[in-house]
C-alpha cells in the first residue's frame, strides 16, 4: 500500500469514527470539537504503519501504533497531558465500527478458507475468547485488589 493510500484510508475511517462519535454516545461532543482528538489518533497510527513499512514489516503495524500512543500519553512525554485532553472526546467504541466492518470484509473474502474448517473453527474460537476474557478477569481481579479498588 502507497503512503496515499493509507493517508486515504485514515481519512475515511476518521471520518467514520467521528461520525459514530457524534450520533451514537453519550458524550454529545460536536463533532468540530473532536477532529483534533481524532487527527491524532489517525497521525499515531499512519505512524505506526509507516514505521511498519520502513522496517520491511518485521513487525505488523499494531506494534508501532501501540508504541507510539504509549509514548505520546505517558506521564514523562511533554505534551501528554495536551494529547489526552484532545482525544479524551473520541469514545473508544466509536473507533471499533471501522474496524468491526473491516474484519468482516477481510471475512467475507476469506469465507471459502472459513469454511473448509468446519465446526472445529468454531471450538477453537470459543475456548480463544473464553480464555481471554477469564484470564483478563482474573487480571483485573488481582490489580484491583492491589490496588484497593475492591
Amino acid at each position: 500500500m502507497k503512503a496515499s493510500q493509507a493517508i486515504f484510508v485514515m481519512v475515511i475511517v476518521s471520518a467514520i469514527t467521528v461520525i459514530g462519535n457524534w450520533l451514537f454516545t453519550d458524550l454529545e461532543i460536536n463533532p468540530i470539537n473532536a477532529l483534533p482528538g481524532m487527527a491524532i489518533l489517525a497521525l499515531i497510527a499512519f505512524l505506526g504503519w509507516a514505521l511498519s513499512e520502513a522496517t520491511g514489516r518485521a513487525l505488523p503495524p499494531i506494534v508501532f501504533v501501540s508504541l507510539l500512543g504509549i509514548i505520546a500519553t505517558t506521564p514523562w512525554t511533554p505534551g501528554s497531558e495536551w494529547v489526552l485532553a484532545q482525544t479524551t472526546g473520541v469514545e473508544f467504541l466509536a473507533t471499533t465500527t471501522p474496524v468491526l466492518a473491516y474484519a468482516g470484509i477481510s471475512i467475507g473474502r476469506d469465507i471459502d478458507k472459513f469454511t473448509a474448517m468446519g465446526w472445529r473453527i468454531l471450538v477453537v474460537g470459543a475456548v480463544v475468547l473464553t480464555g481471554t476474557f477469564i484470564c483478563s478477569a482474573a487480571i483485573a481481579h488481582v490489580t484491583m485488589n492491589l490496588l484497593g479498588m475492591t
